[in-house]
């Protein structure tokens, strides 16, 4: 009698494999590469017109930085940080560069590679982002594509979404245009 450790191999390989998948989902979202707005091709910020370059007015050697937490004024009085309980400012925006992001190892990023700034904290999002399951993607589904930003949906100072006033439910075809008394 000859025994066969085919199955056995079988179930074995499918084990790895789903381990190394549980593995590839639960790491961190990578680096990213040197030349990131090659790797992924985005669409502009949204910027506020006449804020950006924010060294117009965050010149260090004119307006010395002042990383202390505290209620924002001027220019930025407008913004609510509503991003997590301890966020603050430069926890994303570089200290001495202000026309850069920063991600926690202190490399710098272009505000076009924001996805890897966010992917930090969201890596499940990122994930999903560079898929196409979340966020919006233009383009063609065999060809060039275009992400759009975390922050061309949400605020990255207020990213959860006001709740919004629902729509009246839809009218009846049979109530379009009807008069009393007539069919429609």
């Amino acid at each position: 009698m000859r025994l066969s450790f085919r199955p056995l191999r079988l179930i074995l390989e499918v084990g790895i494999l789903s381990s190394c998948c549980l593995l590839l989902r639960a790491a961190p979202p990578e680096a990213p590469p040197a030349a990131a707005s090659q790797d992924i091709q985005v669409a502009k910020p949204p910027f506020s017109e006449g804020i950006f370059p924010c060294s117009n007015c965050h010149d260090p050697k004119a307006m010395p930085p002042n990383p202390k937490r505290r209620p924002l004024e001027g220019m930025h009085a407008d913004i609510e940080l509503h991003h997590g309980e301890t966020r603050w400012c430069l926890d994303c925006h570089d200290l001495m560069n202000r026309d850069k992001l920063h991600l926690v190892n202190g490399e710098k990023l272009d505000f076009t590679s924001s996805q890897y700034l966010c992917g930090q904290c969201h890596g499940d999002k990122f994930r999903d982002w560079k898929v196409g399951v979340h966020g919006k993607r233009t383009g063609s589904w065999n060809g060039q594509k275009l992400y759009y930003l975390c922050v061309n949906c949400h605020s990255p100072h207020s990213p959860h979404f006001k709740p919004l006033k629902p729509m009246p439910p839809p009218t009846p075809p049979e109530q379009i245009g009807a008069k009393k008394g007539t069919r429609p």
